[in-house]
């Protein structure tokens, strides 16, 4: 996830002394790279985990008051002011309501403002969500949306020069047990007792065709009207 972020971020054009919204910072791995990128700016950090908060806030001490860090749902306006640009990777897709989400994002930022994002789209990890489903009757908590949704969401928020498209990335992953219950299933353990957690997780491993995740991005590139 940190090498996607990585690409996506390529894709923003910055001059160094922006101020930009991580949106969905996580832990902070995607956000070093985006300071390194604005020696002169400021970045909000944010994020609806205060857990994910604290583990930024340690790897980016080092950037002193050029990272804000500020705990938020995106699908709620947004408790900041203006900023100059939005970034986000592998996040949107946690949020339901994706109107809610761009309408919140276009609020902050100025006329010609971009937002250039990543997220999961239509077919990410249908395979674990198809088990899950047969296991539980809850295949997640996502919005995996396709192109021509998010397009068409991402106008009627006011945006412009919108492009949305998909890319697979399947991807091998060597200790799967331990990356499905703490990346992909975590939402499914949380609702179920701690002694069921373990072999839901064996179970979905298990019946999975190969130790692969079948990865489709949404990529999403906009600019505010």
């Amino acid at each position: 996830m940190t090498r996607w972020g990585g690409a996506v971020l390529e894709r923003l054009a910055l001059e160094g002394g922006e101020t930009v919204l991580d949106a969905g910072c996580g832990s902070g791995r995607v956000t070093e790279a985006l300071l390194e990128r604005l020696p002169r700016g400021r970045v909000v950090a944010a994020d609806a985990a205060p857990s994910m908060l604290a583990e930024a806030a340690k790897r980016l001490a080092r950037f002193g008051d050029r990272v804000a860090f500020v705990e938020c749902d995106l699908g709620r306006p947004l408790p900041f002011g203006p900023v100059d640009a939005v970034f986000s990777t592998a996040t949107f897709h946690w949020v339901p309501d994706h109107d809610a989400l761009f309408a919140n994002l276009a609020a902050v930022l100025p006329s010609g403002g971009p937002l250039v994002a990543q997220c999961g789209g239509k077919g990410n990890v249908v395979s674990v969500r198809r088990i899950a489903a047969e296991l539980t009757g809850w295949e997640g908590p996502w919005t995996f949306a396709t192109p021509a949704e998010t397009e068409a969401r991402l106008r009627a928020a006011g945006f412009v020069d919108v492009e949305a498209w998909l890319h697979e990335e399947p991807t091998p992953v060597d200790d799967l047990e331990p990356f499905l219950a703490t990346v992909i299933l975590r939402a499914h353990l949380a609702r179920m007792p701690e002694e069921d957690r373990a072999p839901f997780v064996a179970e979905v491993a298990r019946r999975l065709p190969s130790r692969e995740i079948d990865y489709v991005r949404l990529n999403i590139t906009a600019r505010r009207a």
